[in-house]
């Protein structure tokens, strides 16, 4: 009875330890694709973000060149 219960033991064991790697592979790529989702996002932003910029800044030298022409004039 002590060794059916020894074999019992080891197969959850076993069956712990296999199950266990897997949830941790799975984690891992969860992380990966988390990380490069990320990454692909800010990389978006960043260049949304310097097409506002120079946007904003042409719409500021044509006010400034309006604005000296005007003052000339």
């Amino acid at each position: 009875m002590k060794k059916v219960i020894a074999l019992f033991a080891l197969a959850g064991l076993v069956l712990t330890t296999s199950c266990g790697k897997k949830e941790v592979e799975q984690t891992e790529e969860m992380i990966e694709t988390q990380i490069e989702e990320t990454e692909q996002v800010i990389e978006e932003s960043v260049e949304e973000l310097e097409e506002t910029v120079e946007d904003t800044v042409d719409s500021v030298e044509e006010t400034v060149e309006e604005v000296t022409e005007e003052i000339n004039g």
